[in-house]
């Protein structure tokens, strides 16, 4: 009963969604758990069924420093950004679009032969400059061509994005995923932009376990982060998710990745599960 239940609530869902874009940033320690990357391909593969139009961003962060820790290597952070020196760079490459990406592409085309796997210097999808000298080789997007991302959806497929841009001269950077799934999602006029993270959403209060935001704006976040509220990996998300709700994208969220299904339960339910942003004041609906 439960389940039928659940379906019908589904379903007025199901309808505002068919033909809008979603774009999903897949990341944290979710990637690294077989059954939970299993469960998310299936979800994805799910709202392509149904008529929606997904778009995978994937991040790597555990992947490459993991390489790096076998390699030697000592991974720095500044604002949530690792810095990038050519070497981090190369290993950066060789995780997220050699592995990360293959590895997603894989697990969705076992429903079907839907997903195409890409990185952002694939025709030239994201052109990036450096985005701080004292970073090394990390990107900040300048330019998304959604010409490529637009026929492959035409075609009724779903992107997969690795987040390594390039220059015009064709310099590589690595750019955090958070952002770039922003950017994504603002250049392709997006319905909305999911984040799987490896907390629950946004908390008043870190050690409440009961002090969930379930409702925020823009303006709201702003606050918080010019306050310092907000520190380390939360950072870039918190401006991509102010960025694309000012720019168009209808509402932004803050979901657990490690709860099954996460994603079903957030869009097509009336309650919801994380943290939802939007421009202005938010809706009594939560999915509204």
């Amino acid at each position: 009963m439960r389940r039928a239940e659940m379906l019908v609530e589904m379903l007025p869902y199901i309808s505002r969604w068919r033909g809008k874009i979603v774009v999903v940033k897949f990341g944290g320690n979710a990637m690294g758990d077989a059954e939970l990357t299993e469960q998310f391909a299936a979800d994805i593969v799910l709202l392509r069924q149904i008529g929606l139009a997904p778009v995978v961003v994937h991040g790597g962060g555990p992947q490459i420093g993991d390489l790096m820790a076998r390699l030697g290597k000592t991974a720095e952070f500044r604002d949530g950004l690792r810095v990038t020196d050519a070497e981090t760079l190369d290993i950066a490459r060789m995780v997220l679009v050699g592995k990360v990406n293959r590895d997603i592409v894989g697990a969705i085309n076992v429903h079907g032969p839907l997903a195409v796997g890409i990185s952002g210097e694939d025709g030239r999808v994201i052109t990036a400059t450096a985005r701080n000298p004292e970073l090394g080789f990390v990107g900040v997007v300048t330019d998304v061509n959604t010409d490529l991302l637009v026929r492959l959806l035409a075609e009724g497929l779903i992107p997969v994005i690795s987040t390594i841009g390039a220059d015009t001269k064709g310099q590589a950077y690595n750019i955090n995923a958070d952002t770039v799934a922003g950017a994504i999602a603002e250049a392709l006029e997006a319905q909305k932009v999911v984040y799987l993270t490896d907390v629950a959403g946004l908390y008043e209060d870190l050690d409440d376990p009961d002090s969930l935001i379930g409702h925020t704006t823009a303006d709201a976040l702003a606050a918080r982060m010019a306050s310092g509220q907000i520190e380390g990996g939360m950072i870039p998300k918190i401006e991509a998710c102010i960025s694309a709700v000012r720019n168009g994208v209808e509402s932004a969220h803050l979901l657990d990745g490690r709860v099954p299904h996460v994603v079903l339960l957030e869009l097509f339910t009336d309650s919801g599960i994380g943290t939802m942003i939007e421009n202005s004041r938010p809706k009594a609906d939560k999915n509204g």
